[in-house]
C-alpha cells in the first residue's frame, strides 16, 4: 500500500476544501472521563438567568467543551492575561453536551457562555433560533474553509476549530507478533489479520467498533458504508438499500458471529471504546485524527510508538473513503456574557491558539494561516499519511446536510443497537432505517 507522498501544501489544504464543501458529527473523540461544575448552571431551572454585575459580565465567563478541546491551564492563562476575562472550564462527554444546549435552550437559559457546536447541529440549532449569530470578519472567513459548515441561513452561529476526519489506527506490536508483517489494506485484509491477532490469544476482541445507541454510531455506519461498500444514500437522499444491507451483515457478522467486537462496547460511550486501543486491548479502529498524537502521549496511552495511522481501507471498489466532522465554538442565545465569549471565540480558533492546541490535543487546525506554518516547519506528525487521507474525504450527504439529520440519525444507531445486541435483524434494522428516512423525505 502507498504510504508516503510529497509533503505540499496544496495537499493538505484539500482537508480544509473538502470539508468547506461538506454542510450540514462530529464526533471527534477522546478521554472518556468528564467534570461538572461544582453548581448548576443556569440551565437546570429552566428560567432565563438574572443579570451578573458589571464585573462579573465582563471579567469571567463559563465554557463547555469535549474533553479533546480542552486547552491546559497554562494556555487557558495566556487568554485570561491577555483579555483579563477568566474563564470557568466545564468539560463535558460529546454525547450530552447537545442535549445539554436543548434542555437550557427550551428553558429560555445558557448552559454556558461559550458551547461546543458540532456540524450536525447546525440545521436544527439554526432553525429552533437557539444560537447567538457571530459576526466574523471577512478575511478570517476566507482562510477558514470549514466554516461553511455552520452557517445558517446566511449567519454564522459557531466558528470550527477542528478538522476532524476519520482515520485507521493499528497496533503493530499485536500484529505483528501475530505474523502479520504488513498493515492492512481493505477490509478483507483487516478481518483476516485482526482474526490472527485473536487466535494467537494476542486480544481477546481486537477490533473496535463503535455500537451503542449514541449519534457516533451513525458516523460508524456512514464512514463504514463509504469505505467498504460505496454511498449511504442515493442522490435523492434516499437509502441506498444494497450498501447499507451489506454493512449490517457485515457488521452483524464481526459482533455475532466472528466476536471480534467486544460486546461490552455495545453500551460504551464512543470515547471509551476508542479507548480500549490507548488501553492496549485493541489492536485495530478507524477513529478521529486526533488520535494519531494522544496513541503517542505517555500521559493518556499505554501504547505509545506501538502504533501507526494508516488509509482507512477500502474495497476493490472503493478506494480508503473517509468523510470529516468539523466542530466550532458557539455563544448561546441566552447565554450572560456574550462579547467576553466572543473574545475567547476569536482567541481559541485564532492560528496561533490552534497550533498550540495541535501540540496539546492533536486537533487538526482548521485555519489555513495555521496549517501553511505548521506545513513550513514540519510539525504535523504522520504529516504523509495524514495528507494522503484527507484527499479520499468526502460527503456522505448528496446535496448537503438534511435539516432532519437528527431524527434519521436516531432510528440508525437505534436500529443499529438493537441489530448488534441480537433484538433485530439485519433486514428488519434497515427496514427500520429506510421507513424513517423515506418518512422524513415526505
Amino acid at each position: 500500500m502507498k504510504r508516503h507522498m510529497k509533503k505540499t501544501l496544496a495537499a493538505l489544504c484539500c482537508l480544509a476544501v473538502a470539508i468547506g464543501a461538506f454542510s450540514g458529527c462530529g464526533q471527534s473523540q477522546g478521554a472518556p472521563a468528564e467534570s461538572e461544575p461544582a453548581s448548576a448552571p443556569p440551565a437546570a431551572s429552566g428560567q432565563a438567568p438574572e443579570p451578573e454585575s458589571e464585573t462579573a459580565a465582563g471579567g469571567e465567563i463559563t465554557v463547555m467543551l469535549p474533553p479533546w478541546a480542552e486547552p491546559s491551564p497554562e494556555l487557558l492563562q495566556e487568554f485570561t492575561d491577555e483579555s483579563g476575562i477568566k474563564v470557568i472550564l466545564n468539560v463535558v462527554g460529546w454525547d450530552d453536551i447537545r442535549n445539554k444546549i436543548s434542555i437550557a435552550s427550551v428553558g429560555q437559559a445558557a448552559v454556558a457562555d461559550v458551547v461546543e457546536v458540532d456540524w450536525s447541529w447546525v440545521g436544527e440549532f439554526g432553525a429552533a433560533g437557539w444560537m447567538e449569530p457571530l459576526d466574523v470578519d471577512a478575511a478570517v472567513q476566507e482562510s477558514m474553509p470549514p466554516i461553511s459548515s455552520f452557517i445558517y441561513d446566511d449567519q454564522v452561529l459557531a466558528v470550527p476549530y477542528s478538522n476532524d476526519f476519520r482515520i485507521a489506527f493499528y497496533n503493530k506490536e499485536h500484529f505483528e507478533a501475530a505474523g502479520v508483517t504488513e498493515p492492512p489494506a481493505t477490509w478483507d485484509e483487516v478481518i483476516e489479520d485482526v482474526k490472527k491477532v485473536k487466535e494467537a490469544g494476542i486480544c481477546e476482541y481486537p477490533l473496535s467498533l463503535i455500537l451503542s445507541a449514541t449519534e457516533p454510531t451513525t458516523n460508524t455506519m456512514l464512514w463504514l458504508t463509504n469505505a467498504k461498500y460505496g454511498p449511504f444514500f442515493n442522490d435523492d437522499m434516499s437509502v441506498n438499500h444494497d450498501n447499507v444491507l451489506n454493512t449490517l451483515n457485515f457488521v452483524n457478522g464481526l459482533v455475532n458471529v466472528d466476536k471480534l467486537v467486544d460486546p461490552a462496547s455495545l453500551n460504551m460511550k464512543d470515547t471509551e471504546v476508542d479507548g480500549k486501543m490507548m488501553a492496549n486491548s485493541s489492536s485495530f479502529m478507524v477513529a478521529a485524527i486526533a488520535y494519531n498524537e494522544r496513541l503517542d502521549d505517555p500521559e493518556q496511552s499505554q501504547v505509545v510508538d506501538k502504533t501507526d495511522p494508516i488509509l482507512v481501507p477500502g474495497s476493490e471498489a472503493v478506494r480508503s473513503a473517509t468523510f470529516a466532522l468539523p466542530e466550532g465554538l458557539g455563544i448561546p442565545k441566552y447565554a450572560v456574557n456574550k462579547e467576553a465569549g466572543k473574545k475567547f471565540i476569536d482567541w481559541y480558533t485564532s492560528p496561533e491558539t490552534q497550533i498550540k492546541l495541535y501540540g496539546e490535543q492533536g486537533n487538526i487546525p482548521t485555519s489555513n494561516v495555521a496549517l501553511e506554518k505548521m506545513m513550513e516547519e514540519g510539525t504535523l506528525k504522520d504529516g504523509e499519511t495524514v495528507i494522503e487521507q484527507t484527499t479520499y474525504i468526502s460527503s456522505p450527504f448528496p446535496g448537503g446536510i438534511p435539516e432532519w439529520y437528527s431524527e434519521m440519525s436516531n432510528a440508525v444507531y437505534n436500529n443499529v443497537n438493537q441489530m448488534v445486541q441480537g433484538s433485530i435483524t439485519p433486514e428488519q434494522a434497515l427496514a427500520g432505517i429506510e421507513d424513517k428516512v423515506n418518512e422524513l423525505r415526505g
